[in-house]
């Protein structure tokens, strides 16, 4: 179960926050020999790590329109129906990140502005293994059509059967995406950072994924493929006083460690009253999970942290930045006013973790590992460009000239000087 710490002073907050630690130099030689062979040899490369990793040998990693409009009659209308509510709110809430173009004049002539414009090429990468993220299609395929991103393709994972999951396909086909690809892991990072004889490369990768994949994504980050942000194991943490509901909190709290043994969860109060009945309501509530192996497992990674105040623990969690932050105090929008560093933030006893993993319209897509002290989660303008552009008229010219000339001289960059001193020559000005 988790480790309880008592008021642990601030210059050990470093170390009793730090993930659970991998071997990256051991990881990062495996993934890179696996990309290498991927640049090398494409499809036939792929096609070899298909097998190895996932025990399906596939002729073509293509899913077919047949597969893909099946796949409305193998799952329930009420998971269907979910499904498509949950769409409806995500496409709300990006659509309204859209920006109107603003036409600003500097000074007298000198006129100003940016367009978002869309990326052309993206891979998503959505994870298929033991939880099949058919949520995740949602949250990356609504933005990318809202950005009109040209061209659009899909990598997930398929079963030994060779079969993509059905929500998967459903997820897709209502947001509009038919190229989509049965590969999974490093193999479908390495095929849409390269482009194969099959699968096009792209411009920019995004999606969530184990060790190894984000291992991937920032081995080919490097190289000069562009990913969305380093995202590794799901975290949470909770801050809480008296008001909240231990059996709420136990149930965030498990809601994360079940996504993986390398997950991590926090649970900071000003209440051991409300720590110790957490704890139980976690011995209780694992019980009954299917994945509760899992979940156990993260839990030994997890901390339950007893601090002085509230607003001592907000100091902590600014520090932790976690992906996700619950903040289930009476005072929560007061408390909500000193977030600093975090993915996304649910205030209040009702608003559980799952709300924004699924349906309530904002993007589960978001930084971990401390990552949140400077990235931001997915949004519509992940997947724009914003391009800036301007247009000087003679009287701009006249206006600004003398200010550029003398700036430039300063730099000793003559060159750039005399593009506007051959222009004022040349008007008279």
């Amino acid at each position: 179960m988790m480790e309880i710490l008592n008021n642990p002073p601030k210059e050990n907050w470093e170390s009793i926050l730090k993930r659970p630690a991998i071997d990256l130099k051991e990881l990062e030689n495996n993934v890179s020999a696996i990309l290498n062979d991927i640049r090398s040899n494409g499809d036939a490369a792929v096609k070899r790590y298909t097998m190895q990793f996932d025990k399906i040998a596939l002729n073509s990693f293509r899913v077919s329109e047949e597969e893909i409009d099946s796949s409305e009659n193998e799952i329930s209308n009420e998971l269907k129906a979910a499904i498509t509510q949950a769409k409806a709110n995500i496409e709300k809430f990006h659509t309204s990140q859209k920006e109107e173009i603003k036409f600003l004049e500097t000074m007298p002539g000198v006129k100003c502005w940016r367009k978002s414009i869309g990326i052309e090429k993206v891979g998503l990468y959505i994870p298929g293994g033991s939880a099949p993220l058919f949520s995740t299609v949602l949250m990356l395929g609504v933005p990318a059509i809202i950005a009109g991103c040209k061209e659009i393709i899909l990598c997930t994972p398929c079963n030994s059967e060779g079969k993509v999951n059905a929500a998967i396909l459903f997820a897709a086909k209502l947001c509009g995406i038919t190229t989509i690809f049965k590969i999974g892991g490093v193999q479908a990072i390495g095929a849409m950072a390269y482009g194969t004889q099959s699968i096009p490369k792209v411009y920019k990768i995004f999606g969530p994924g184990n060790q190894f994949v984000t291992c991937a994504k920032q081995l080919v980050n490097k190289e000069g493929i562009a990913i969305d942000m380093p995202a590794g194991p799901s975290e949470v943490a909770i801050i809480a006083d008296d008001s909240a509901q231990p059996s709420f909190i136990a149930a965030d709290l498990l809601s994360q460690a079940e996504h993986g043994e390398d997950s991590q969860v926090l649970l900071v109060s000003n209440s051991q009253t409300l720590i110790d009945k957490t704890i139980v309501e976690l011995e209780i509530q694992i019980k009954q999970l299917n994945r509760s192996a899992i979940a156990q497992k993260a839990l030994k990674n997890s901390k339950a942290i007893l601090v002085n105040s509230l607003e001592q623990g907000m100091e902590l969690l600014n520090e932790y930045a976690p992906e996700h932050l619950i903040i289930a105090c009476k005072n929560y929008e007061e408390l909500s006013e000193k977030v600093v560093n975090a993915g996304s933030v649910f205030l209040g006893n009702y608003s559980c973790e799952s709300a924004g993993d699924y349906a309530s319209g904002t993007n589960h897509t978001l930084p971990t590992n401390g990552y949140a002290k400077a990235y931001s989660g997915v949004s519509l303008d992940s997947f724009v460009k914003k391009i800036t552009f301007q247009h000087l008229s003679k009287q701009g010219l006249e206006n600004i000239g003398n200010t550029i000339e003398l700036m430039a001289e300063a730099e000793g960059l003559t060159a750039h000087k005399n593009a506007v001193t051959i222009r004022l020559k040349q008007y008279g000005i």
